[in-house]
């Protein structure tokens, strides 16, 4: 198990990749996630961020790298790992840090983002990432007591329109603010370039996921591009 300096410190720099399939997919299987977990350490990739218990499960016995775990659970409003429920039940998998909604949003148990923080830190040793959408969510995050934010869910909620790559104006916002814990740059991140940007912005992490680890994205962006 990872301390949290020690987590922190491994992650500085450097590149996270999400690796998730979507209901229906020929890869999604948690077995399949561990191996693409694999395969993704073998190119250098520092951490794992991965959906679901079963593939927290099968991802950690498949990496010995930080696993990043999160529960999606519908697809709409607050639903990237919901509850106190959701989270225990992602740390209790193996994660070592735990992905949960870190928006301002009402969650659907009714506590609040500290309340929910908290009882992770009390009833497990996995950290809290935070998946924030505003500077006014990563300002409440940090007050919750998360270990990281994210800016995971900038352009997915009505507090920031959406951009086409990485949103690095947030990115620089929350740097600028110095809220004393690390910053994930997340979401939209598609090529080597942006990753850059995302660092240059004040990322203490890059994570990329679709342009990575998802080929039936990655395969119509090229059909796309030879149809044009």
């Amino acid at each position: 198990m990872f301390t949290h300096d020690e987590l922190i410190d491994s992650l500085r720099g450097q590149l996270i990749v999400s690796c998730q399939a979507y209901p229906g997919e020929p890869m999604r299987d948690p077995r399949t996630t561990g191996q693409v977990a694999a395969s993704a350490v073998l190119g250098g990739a520092a951490a794992v961020r991965v959906q679901g218990l079963a593939d927290v499960q099968f991802t950690r016995t498949a990496v010995e790298v930080p696993v990043i775990g999160l529960w999606k659970d519908g697809h709409d409003g607050v639903f990237i790992t919901p509850t106190l429920h959701h989270a225990l039940a992602v740390a209790q998998a193996g994660a070592h840090v735990v992905a949960l909604d870190g928006t301002t949003r009402q969650r659907p148990d009714g506590l609040s983002l500290a309340e929910v923080v908290r009882a992770v830190h009390e009833e497990s040793n996995a950290l809290v990432m935070a998946d924030c959408d505003s500077l006014e969510a990563a300002h409440a995050a940090a007050e919750a007591g998360a270990d990281f934010i994210g800016t995971t869910l900038a352009g997915y909620t009505d507090a920031r329109p959406k951009t086409e790559g990485p949103d690095l104006e947030l990115l620089s916002a929350v740097a600028a603010a110095e809220l004393g814990i690390p910053l994930i740059a997340e979401g939209r991140v598609h090529t080597p370039a942006q990753a850059k940007q995302a660092l240059d912005a004040g990322a203490h992490a890059v994570v990329v996921g679709t342009a990575i680890t998802h080929p039936i994205s990655i395969t119509g962006w090229f059909k796309n591009a030879l149809m044009s």
